[in-house]
């Protein structure tokens, strides 16, 4: 019983203009059987009146054709509106098609609207300079990086990121376990003096 009433409470998918439409198709569809039906008959007493005529009953056979010929004025008329219905069916289903066009371009207008309300002119100018700011970050990690890596180096970069795709644990060299050695004084000194010796040059060029 609650399904029954369930949909009973269901609003109907059949519009107006869906109702109308098959109230001008059924009409049409009278017209046509009737026109058919009226054609037959139009041509069985074509026959009569000339059967009439060969009878001497000249006076049946011209009053059956008057009939005809009234009768042939109501076709004319039927099929001008059988054309004014089926133009009219026409017109409304062209109507529900601009309706769904209209309505389809109503909620595009509103998502936009909704979009522009939660991201404003200016979060799109900030997302953007973020962007180029990644991008030149990006670009200055691989000037620093270009020409300081080996080829050894680079094979081992890939390998590592292949290993990552698949999910596998990168075996890493080992660490060396033997000491380094010391720097000698004298290479420590070196620097010192070079530096000392450039600092009066400096300060001739400041002068």
């Amino acid at each position: 019983m609650g399904n029954v009433f369930g949909r009973k409470g269901r609003p109907s998918r059949v519009t107006e203009q869906d109702k109308a439409i098959l109230q001008l198709k059924q009409q049409r569809d009278k017209l046509k059987q009737y026109q058919k039906r009226i054609t037959l008959q139009l041509e069985k007493e074509r026959l009569l009146a000339k059967q009439l005529l060969k009878d001497g009953k000249k006076e049946k056979a011209l009053l059956l054709l008057k009939k005809k010929r009234y009768q042939d004025q109501l076709l004319d008329k039927t099929e001008n509106q059988i054309s004014n219905l089926e133009r009219m069916v026409q017109d409304i289903e062209f109507m529900q098609i601009e309706m769904k066009v209209i309505e389809g371009l109503k909620v595009g207008n509103d998502c936009l609207k909704s979009m522009h309300e939660i991201m404003s002119i200016e979060d799109v100018e900030r997302i953007l300079d973020e962007t180029q700011e990644a991008i030149e970050y990006q670009r200055q990690i691989d000037d620093m990086l270009a020409g300081a890596l080996t080829q050894e180096d680079e094979d081992a970069v890939l390998a590592e990121l292949e290993a990552i795709t698949q999910g596998e644990d990168v075996a890493l060299p080992e660490v060396p376990t033997e000491p380094i050695p010391e720097v000698p004084e004298a290479a420590k000194a070196e620097p010192e003096r070079r530096e000392a010796k450039k600092k009066p040059e400096r300060e001739m060029l400041a002068a």
